[in-house]
């Protein structure tokens, strides 16, 4: 199923390749809207490493046990040719411009994590 012009269900899937629930997919079109603004920033593809985790799958990566990838609502993405920090940074000025939703928010060293939750967080 296509989210956006250039992002599909699959990609967000959890990796353990249990099923993703209705109610998440309506969650992941949000990210995707999101993500898709940043791509089309970057004129760049986005791989998404993980968006939607099962419990199982959340619990076998030492994922947090409120972690918004349980609900659908995070991606942690990389982008060839780019660092996390320029990610981070470059999503945290769309954030500004109010072209991207403001939630959460961090650059790891090999990817960067943006989630869709009601309130700004960062760490």
């Amino acid at each position: 199923m296509k989210l956006t012009k250039n992002f599909y269900l699959k990609e967000f899937a959890s990796k353990d390749g249990a099923e993703t629930p209705c109610e998440m997919q309506v969650n992941l079109k949000e990210v995707a809207l999101n993500l898709q603004v940043l791509r089309d920033y970057f004129g760049l593809p986005i791989t998404i490493n993980s968006g939607y985790r099962s419990p199982a799958h959340n619990r076998s990566v030492g994922g947090a046990s409120k972690s918004q990838h349980l609900l659908g609502k995070a991606a942690d993405i990389q982008i060839s040719g780019k660092t996390p920090i320029e990610i981070k940074n470059t999503i945290e000025a769309l954030i500004r411009e109010g072209k991207m939703k403001n939630g959460g928010l961090s650059a790891y060293p090999n990817f960067v994590h943006y989630d869709v939750r009601s309130t700004p967080a960062r760490w």
